[in-house]
């Protein structure tokens, strides 16, 4: 039926009908993002610990305590933050002299 024919009443109705839709329409892409952050958030952590274990000697041996610790003791003997680092594409190798 052509929307000429239709009530105004009907009209909002449609109307209110079609946002509804829209409304979940949203809500279920809202739920699929959020989904996916996580399994990136995952793959992210999967992936970076295992360059942890391949570069950290019987890191499979070693509880989260100690991991965390060598990774500070390593990272704060550099002058180059982890974040300098990965801008520069971690070349930069400087050490602190005190």
């Amino acid at each position: 039926m052509p929307k000429s024919k239709l009530t105004i009443a009907e009209q909002i109705t449609a109307a209110k009908e079609d946002i509804k839709q829209k409304e979940n329409k949203l809500k279920l892409l809202n739920q699929r993002q959020k989904e996916q952050e996580r399994k990136d958030r995952t793959r992210r952590l999967i992936e970076r610990g295992a360059i942890l274990e391949s570069l950290i000697d019987g890191a499979a041996d070693l509880d989260n305590e100690r991991i965390k610790a060598i990774l500070q003791a390593a990272l704060s003997s550099r002058i180059v933050t982890p974040r300098a680092a990965a801008e520069t594409g971690g070349t930069t190798n400087a050490t602190r002299t005190e």
